[in-house]
């Protein structure tokens, strides 16, 4: 009698998945079978994702010379173009090597090499639309020309490596991802573009400063509209030029990492920008290349083009992509963007309210399998990768192993933390605010699924919308910031803003992120330079110096934002198990909880402060508080008296309790002494 196969380890921690067994194993089934032919033909995954060393421009030191290979099935000529011969559309044919694949070997003359670093080129494809000029598909480094600002591929290959001082660095030492969401550009203050040296040189030692412990960088990849927030990609294997050179890319990395932070970027494998002349679209003159051909290969909300994970070629564009990320520039992960929009053909427009929506019609089958197959290849590649699905719809197993039925990321962004948090302070009175509903987007996140909580991120600070802090206090942070303004708005909004980072950070997930500049309030939107703003960079920078002004209200939250995450890093809260509830006090506005030993104790009442509130706690003994909102060096009150020693005695049933003064609009945090 044969073995009766081992139940899925998803499906024993979800009852509610059992009715779809079959369609979990199915999931598991495609990716064995793929995975399988995969090694078949190539012999390993990562055999298979080092397609960048074939395709693209490779230098071949033992024939001497270039090798230029472009995969284009549907064109009818080739011709290589570039500062080499003088833009020369027809001397340099590629021929047909195989499976849709084109070549060319330009040989040394003598000991010097025809493509020189630093040479600009393109391919002049001849095709069913006519004949054009296009970037090399596995291109390295694009640039724009500052006249015409077309974007032609370059070679780069420096006489010397980058110097890397990095070996010893593991990312998988760090247990609790504390992240710091970074934009390169817009990271200094100066109204213009930053550099991968200024942010490494002037924004790392901030960073290290608060204590966060991980950057996720974006719009690394070349994308040709900066204000595309990076998300509109054309070049997936060349760093964005605007900011500096690949060797400034890695020496931000090296710096990173010589500060003890790990740095992901975010990869976009989702879609890629439409553009003709920059990116993939109509590459052989034909749809179907590298995206579904027709409305499948379109995404109507975001106006790009949709790559088909079901094929061959792409799949290896696109794990070779992976590969190429993590070895050249020797990040430590990434954030997938829009994951949602990956999973289903409806792109996550609908609502997920039953099971069906998760493997029914509308499901992406082949999508899901290609990001097995990039999550189990990242952390082959490099153990210790830290890799987050940016996906609201909440796939059942898209943060559990591949083995258990599982997509395989490590972490989900919790998407729905922010959107809540905007609509209880846009539509809601202070009064009014709910614990149990808190409690409930806070902690309602799927059984061993790890999420990284954020209370806002950079979709929350786009003109349009509001960050939290001018959500809270709209104008008034124009005219009552300064240090000795007793401003009763202002002030509701610092102890709320303390307050909601505590309870996301403390409650919301297994790790931590936040959006440069909003751990002090940036009072600012983000607003990228176009015609609309007359190509402004007001807007598309940090201003550092309020943070730093001694005179101003933002070091209180800047102190508070380096405070929590010490508590954070030195009790590994967000890696401890979920919180328990301790006390719930609907009409009190109070809620206390315990996390990693530690007890939080918030009081959310606009009004009411209470002398000794009282509840329950699992050990009796003595208690001090190492964290409070309301404290005066972080922009508090000082109304609560650190220096006490509080101490939980037994009622009459041999019960535990506490009894703390607890102000209005404070958040407390006590460690067992």
């Amino acid at each position: 009698m044969p073995a009766t196969p081992q139940k899925l380890a998803i499906l024993q921690d979800d009852p509610w998945l059992e009715p779809f067994e079959a369609e979990l194993l199915d999931r598991l089934d495609r990716y064995q079978k793929l995975r399988a032919a995969i090694e078949a033909e190539y012999g390993s995954l990562r055999a298979f994702a080092r397609g960048h060393q074939y395709l693209g421009f490779n230098y071949d030191a033992e024939k001497g010379g270039w090798w230029y290979r472009e995969w284009a099935p549907a064109a009818r000529a080739l011709f290589l173009t570039g500062d080499f011969n003088g833009w020369n559309r027809s001397s340099h044919p590629l021929q047909q090597a195989g499976k849709g694949v084109w070549e060319i070997f330009l040989p040394n003359i003598g000991n010097r090499r025809i493509l020189e670093h630093g040479h600009k080129v393109k391919v002049h494809v001849i095709a069913a639309n006519g004949a054009t000029d296009r970037i090399p598909a596995y291109i390295t480094r694009a640039v724009q020309d500052p006249r015409t600002h077309d974007f032609s591929g370059q070679i780069w290959q420096p006489e010397e490596a980058f110097p890397w001082t990095d070996a010893y660095f593991d990312p998988a030492a760090i247990e609790t991802p504390l992240i710091y969401e970074s934009h390169t550009g817009m990271a200094q203050e100066k109204e213009g573009v930053g550099t991968y040296r200024e942010f490494a040189n002037n924004i790392i030692p901030r960073i290290k400063s608060l204590g966060y412990n991980t950057i996720q960088l974006m719009a690394v990849q070349e994308h040709p509209y900066y204000g595309s927030f990076g998300y509109h990609v054309s070049n997936f294997f060349a760093p964005s030029s605007r900011f500096g050179t690949p060797e400034d890319l890695k020496y931000l990395v090296n710096t990173a990492h010589a500060h003890g932070i790990a740095v992901i970027m975010d990869i976009v494998h989702s879609h890629a920008v439409k553009n003709f002349a920059e990116g993939l679209n109509l590459f052989d003159g034909s749809e179907e290349q590298y995206f579904h051909p027709g409305g499948r290969g379109h995404h109507p909300d975001w106006d790009s083009k949709l790559f088909n994970y079901g094929k061959r070629e792409v799949q290896q564009f696109l794990l070779s992509n992976v590969a190429w990320w993590l070895e050249e520039f020797h990040f430590d992960g990434f954030r997938f963007d829009g994951v949602t929009s990956m999973l289903y053909f409806h792109h996550g427009n609908t609502s997920f309210e039953t099971y069906d929506k998760y493997f029914g019609e509308g499901v992406e089958w082949d999508a899901i399998t290609y990001l097995q197959l990039a999550n189990e290849l990242a952390h082959e590649i490099r153990p210790g990768v830290l890799t987050i699905a940016e996906d609201m719809s909440g796939m059942p197993g898209g943060c559990r192993p591949v083995s258990e039925g599982g997509i395989g990321f490590d972490y989900r962004l919790a998407m729905g933390i922010p959107d809540n948090w905007i609509k209880i302070i846009k539509h809601q009175q202070d009064e009014d605010w709910n614990i149990y509903h808190i409690w409930h987007f806070l902690t309602n996140r799927r059984n061993k699924e790890k999420n990284i909580a954020y209370a806002e991120s950079h979709d929350q600070a786009l003109v349009g919308d509001k960050t939290l802090a001018f959500w809270l206090m709209d104008k008034e942070m124009y005219w009552h910031m300064q240090v000795d303004d007793r401003n009763l708005v202002v002030d509701r909004g610092i102890a709320l803003h303390k307050i909601i980072r505590l309870l996301t950070a403390s409650l919301g997930g297994e790790g931590y992120l936040t959006f440069m500049g909003n751990e002090f309030g940036h009072p600012e939107w983000v607003d990228f330079p176009r015609e609309g703003n007359n190509w402004s960079y007001k807007y598309a920078r940090r201003q550092w110096s309020l943070a730093d002004n001694e005179q101003l209200k933002y070091q209180f939250l800047l102190g508070f934002d380096r405070e929590m995450l010490t508590m954070l890093q030195s009790w590994q809260v967000p890696a401890a198990a979920q919180a328990k509830q301790l006390h719930m006090d609907e009409e009190g506005q109070v809620l206390c909880y315990e996390r990693a030993g530690l007890i939080f104790a918030i009081n959310l009442h606009p009004t009411r402060s209470v002398t000794d509130y009282a509840f329950y706690v699992p050990k009796a003994g003595g208690y001090r508080v190492i964290l409070d909102t309301d404290d005066t060096e972080v922009g508090g009150h000082g109304r609560v008296d650190s220096s006490i020693e509080h101490f939980a005695i037994e009622d009459e049933h041999g019960t535990p309790f506490l009894s703390l003064y607890l102000p209005n609009r404070v958040g407390l945090v006590l460690q067992k002494t």
